[in-house]
């Protein structure tokens, strides 16, 4: 089998799965789905942490696991229904690249912040 793959939709691919592994691992709207595999560990006395149950709450927590998941999943429906898969891999992709330029425009405009903060005190 040979697989005909454009750059476009291997770049289309990558956006998504990193969307999909951040929706899963991250997000507030799917924290009911990982949150009966996680429980609560008091680390000291003032400081608790969410750490995993089981191997599912594990994979649903880990980014580098889920990951390797979301690419397997993504992949497989595009080489098995294209027709299908290709407009949730559009919408992924868009929101992948989208949350990649928040993160760097988010990161500048707090940046921009600090330094006028900064430029502020020294006057």
């Amino acid at each position: 089998m040979e697989l005909d793959l454009t750059w476009m939709t291997f770049i289309m691919l990558l956006l998504a799965s990193y969307r999909l592994t951040h929706l899963i691992v991250f997000d507030k709207i799917t924290e009911f789905i990982r949150k009966p595999f996680l429980t609560k560990k008091k680390i000291s006395q003032n400081e608790t942490k969410t750490v995993p149950k089981s191997n599912i709450g594990y994979l649903l927590t880990c980014y580098w696991c889920a990951g390797i998941w979301s690419a397997i999943f993504l992949g497989l429906i595009y080489l098995w229904v294209p027709d299908i898969a290709k407009y949730l891999i559009f919408i992924l992709a868009i929101a992948g690249g989208q949350a990649i330029l928040e993160s760097f425009v988010g990161v500048n405009i707090k940046r921009t912040a600090l330094y006028d903060e900064e430029a502020k005190e020294l006057k």
